[in-house]
This record gives structure tokens, sequence and C-alpha cells, in this order.
């Protein structure tokens, strides 16, 4: 398609605008109605510890999405001549989870409490009891009654709690809603219903320390919708917190807001039962569409859907590829010192490819990616760490090696309990996110991480916030079509993909070095509590 062919789309608003916070990047990427990328821009953050809590300030959440619309709608003048006025349909996405409580003035009553927070121990184990059903720590029900148990003051005044993108899209279009996937990283859901579990909802209401708060849980919760349902309008007071230069327009249709696991899924065309896709990035997550339901309750798979309402069972870890970013910048300080100036692409490719002539083991070296704690592997309090033993094969290539390899580590623990335990297979796996930018390498770790095949789509690096745009074009019309339907005859046509499978001898390795991991774990959770933060 042309630029004036573009220009023609943008200008009658064929278009759809998928904005996607993620844990360091807020991206937004405009599309035409045929799912082409014709504008984005993106700002940079990252999260805050304070007061012992992971949070992103309020006004860096504005000033983030502001700074990105900008960004994508000056390109639009740059690329196309044209101011960018009037938009077909928006779509937000975020993080998962976490907890966002208002008060019935629509202030927030404590900072934004993110995944990434493992401070809901007691409160998540004691509703996975009373509902036999995986409540994980970073689920808003249980920040809620985790405040509860710790009689916090701001709970008396709750009128309304939601996610990261169901607050921006409320913001938006006035609307308290968001998309299915997105809710049950909040609540449990009943697959029968698609709304939350009725029966579990009236056993939170009944706990006596729950029943004495004046408002009931059924009506702080944000309205469930699916995938190509109408979540509003875009008001004008929505519009000017876009776009502050006040030339966006209003009206534009909202779609549901997602999490960033859903968004994955559409993005990578895995929405369908027995499909799967894995996310790696800052955190990771797996995610498996299911056919069957599992055997019984487990503490490290999350129960969760689609964003048309399927069942799919969620592996999720808090800690992926911070630690390599954190390696990878010591290196490339190294190289500045020697005077060697390596782009972003030039570095990881160049550490990646060391990683290649590594030992199959990563000769002996174990290393913890941990910057937050990690539920999987009960590890309360994060501390980066390498650990070898004196007869380790201490070289750059394993040092990389091990990188790549504890970067999926806690993912290979909680999926050996699908693969394994519950003997769930897919049809196709399929791996998204930043990590995958480098190509071929961290594909083949996973490959023999999981043993099992792993297929990387073109679209790997920026798969979320396309695949908000996507689902901001479905509820603009579904072209009468199921969501899985509608991505395997209209979106994906023309996919391109590559497919990488696991290696014997490198599988054994990674089956070494997990062993290796597992056997130091305790010296992890030791630093976690002797290290204190200052």
């Amino acid at each position: 398609m042309d630029n004036s062919a573009i220009k023609s789309k943008i200008e009658s608003a064929n278009t759809a605008l998928g904005i996607e916070l993620g844990s360091t990047r807020i991206k937004a990427v405009l599309v035409t109605d045929d799912y082409k990328v014709v504008a984005s821009g993106d700002f940079v953050w990252e999260n805050e510890l304070r007061n012992n809590i992971w949070t992103y300030p309020i006004e860096k959440v504005w000033k983030g999405i502001q700074t990105s619309y900008a960004n994508m709608a000056a390109s639009v003048n740059e690329q196309y001549g044209i101011k960018l006025t009037k938009i077909g349909a928006i779509g937000i996405s975020a993080m998962m989870h976490g907890y966002m409580p208002f008060d019935k003035d629509g202030h927030l009553l404590v900072p934004f409490r993110t995944w990434r927070n493992n401070i809901t121990g007691v409160a998540a184990d004691k509703l996975t009891s009373l509902f036999n059903f995986n409540i994980p720590e970073r689920w808003s029900v249980a920040h809620l009654y985790q405040a509860i148990l710790n009689h916090e003051d701001h709970v008396k005044d709750i009128d309304f709690i939601t996610t990261l993108d169901g607050y921006v899209s409320w913001q938006l279009s006035g609307n308290k809603n968001t998309g299915i996937g997105d809710a049950s990283g909040m609540f449990p859901i009943d697959e029968a219903t698609k709304t939350y579990d009725a029966k579990m909802l009236e056993q939170f209401a009944g706990l006596p320390e729950v029943a004495q708060y004046p408002w009931n849980i059924n009506d702080i919760l944000p309205e469930v919708l699916l995938a190509g349902q109408a979540a509003g309008k875009l008001t004008a007071a929505g519009a000017a917190l876009l776009d502050p230069s006040g030339q966006l327009q209003a009206g534009s249709l909202i779609a549901p807001s997602e999490g960033d696991a859903g968004t994955g899924m559409v993005a990578t065309n895995a929405v369908r039962k027995r499909t799967g896709n894995i996310s790696a990035g800052t955190s990771a997550f797996s995610m498996v569409v299911l056919d069957q339901k599992l055997n019984k309750v487990h503490r490290d798979i999350d129960m969760v859907t689609t964003p048309d309402g399927a069942p799919v069972a969620m592996v999720h870890t808090n800690n992926c590829s911070s630690d390599i970013n954190a390696w990878a910048s010591v290196f490339n300080q190294f190289a500045k010192v020697l005077g060697v100036n390596l782009s972003p692409n030039q570095l990881y490719e160049k550490l990646f490819d060391v990683s290649l002539r590594g030992d199959q083991d990563a000769g002996g070296l174990v290393n913890f990616s941990y910057l937050s704690g990690e539920n999987i592997t009960k590890v309360q309090d994060g501390r980066p760490m390498m650990v070898r033993k004196p007869d380790s094969h201490f070289t750059l290539a394993n040092i990389f090696k091990v990188q790549l390899y504890s970067a999926f580590a806690p993912l290979k623990i909680g999926m050996d309990i699908l693969l394994r335990e519950e003997h769930i297979r897919t049809d196709v796996l399929i791996a998204q996110g930043g990590l995958f930018k480098t190509p071929v390498v961290a594909q083949q770790v996973l490959a023999d991480a999981l043993n099992t095949p792993i297929t990387l789509m073109s679209n790997a690096g920026e798969g979320g916030p396309w695949g908000m745009a996507v689902l901001a074009l479905y509820a603009s019309d579904t072209k009468g079509k199921s969501l899985a339907d509608y991505l395997d005859s209209e979106v994906f046509v023309d996919a391109e993909s590559s497919t990488l499978f696991p290696e014997s001898e490198s599988v054994q390795g990674y089956e070494k070095f997990i062993d290796n991991y597992k056997e130091a774990l305790p010296a992890e959770i030791e630093a976690g509590k002797d290290m204190k933060l200052n």
C-alpha cells in the first residue's frame, strides 16, 4: 500500500490505535484496517520501589501515554503530511493484575501496586483454600484481601478497583469495564457465564473481615466484556487526555481493555484451543488454551482466559530479561573504555552469539536473574546473583549462556507442571517479546529448555500494542466471526514464521543446568533475607 492510500485511510479514520503500557515501555501503534502498522511512538519508563512497594506514579502513566501518542502523531505528520484528528477505534492494554483502588470521587487511594509485588502471600493462600482455586499473589483480589487483613485504612473508602489498563480505558470512555482476559487476573471467571464466578463472589463477601465494610465485592469490580464488544466511546475529556494539543476528536470506539497476556495471545494467533504462546521480556509468561480441565489446583498455574473467554493455563514469572540487560550494559561500558561504540542491536547480537560457544550446561554456572521475588521458586526477595563452583568453566561464552538459561528457568519449572504432571499438549507454541529481537539464539534456548518446538512470528518483537489494535479493529467489525476464525482468516493469512526444534544434547545440558539451579536456590533465598535494601 503506497503513502497516498495510507493517507486516505488515516483521513477517513479506517484505523485503530493500540496503546500498551508495558513494564519498561509505553507504546502507541496506529494500524490501518488491513492490520498494517503505519505509525508508532513510545516512552521508556521503569517501575519504582517506594516504601517497599513496586509502583509506577500515576503522573508518569499519563506522561508516558501522552508522549507515546504525540510521537506517533508526529510520525503520521512526517510520513504522510497530515495531522491526526480522527481514529476509528482505540484499545488500551497494560501489565496485568495489580491493585488500583479508587474512592467515590475517583481518587486513587494508594499508589498503584504492580504485578511485581509479592506482598500478599497470606491473602493468596487463604483465598486459594477458600475457593479451591489458585489465587496468585499478584491478582487484584489478593491485594484487596491482604489490605483488609493488614487493616489498611483506605479499604473503608473503596468505591471501585481496577487494573492499569482498566483505569486508562475508564478515563478515556467514562465507563468502568475491562476485557475478560484482564478481568480474569482480578477475580476468578466462570467459563459458562463469562463473568466473575458467582459462588466465589458470595464466599468472599461472606468472610467476616470483609462483611464489615460498606461496599460489596460485586459492586466494586469492573464490568466484564468480551472481545468484539464495545467498551464505550472516546469522550472529549478522554481525547484531551490522550492528545493535550487538542487535535484529536472525540467519538472513537473504545474496545474492551486487555492485559498484556491477552494482547500477546492475539498477536501470536494463539486463542484457539490447543494453541499457546510465550512472552519474554522484563517478566515472562506462557499461555496454553486448554481443551481439558486440570486434574487439580496448582499454586504455580494461574487459570485465566483468552480475550473471548476460553480457559487458559498461565505460568507467570516475575523476572526474565532484566539481568541480561544489566550484564549487557556492563559489557557495553567496557566496549566504550576500549573505544568501541556498539548499537544496542550489535551489542546483544555479539553477546548472544558468543553464548553459542558455551558448554551445554553453561559450564556449571548458575545465575539468578531475580530483581524481585519469584513466586514459582518461593523466593520472597530477589537478589541478582551468579554462583559457581571452583571447578566451573568460567568463560564469557558460559556467562552469557547462563544468562539466557536463567531467564527462562522459573518459566521452565512452571511449565514442567503442565507438561509432565497434567500432560497438557499444544499443537503450536509461539514466542514473542523483546528477548527474541536477536534472531535464533533465545528461541533455541527456549526450545531446549521446554523440550518443545518454538515458533517465532515476524512481529515477535512488537506484538502487544499491535495485538491490542487488532482487538480494536475486531470490536469495530467482527465480520460475524469468532475471534479465532477472525485471526485465522483475516489477520494471519500471509503470516511469516519460523520454527526451531529442541536439540537433544542441548536439552540434556539444560536439564543439568536446572538441577544445579534448584540446588543453589537456598543461597538465593538466604541472600534475600540477609542483604537488606536501604
